[in-house]
């Protein structure tokens, strides 16, 4: 198997991390992920949600087109987006 060739199992566990803000989305197993019909990454999901308790607490959502995306390391994947030009919702 190639060296630049990444399995998505093994991916799943890559922390995600923005490196404009510092700010750490878990990992890709905990979020989603947008692929379009060639099987080409669109976009990621990511759970923006800071809370340990989710019961009651809104989740909110932050879209990161794969454009941001960096680097896919060896257990990170780097995004680098500011705050203003992502979408969020709840």
């Amino acid at each position: 198997m190639s060296d630049n060739l990444k399995l998505y199992s093994e991916m799943e566990k890559y922390e995600i991390i923005n490196v404009n803000d510092g700010n750490k989305f878990n990992y890709l197993g905990n979020n989603d992920t947008v692929i379009d019909e060639y099987g080409n990454f669109k976009m990621l999901i990511l759970n923006n949600n800071k809370s340990k308790i989710g019961l009651f607490s809104k989740n909110e959502f932050i879209e990161v087109p794969w454009e941001y995306v960096k680097k896919i390391g060896s257990k990170t994947i780097i995004i680098d987006a500011e705050e203003e030009s992502l979408k969020k919702y709840h």
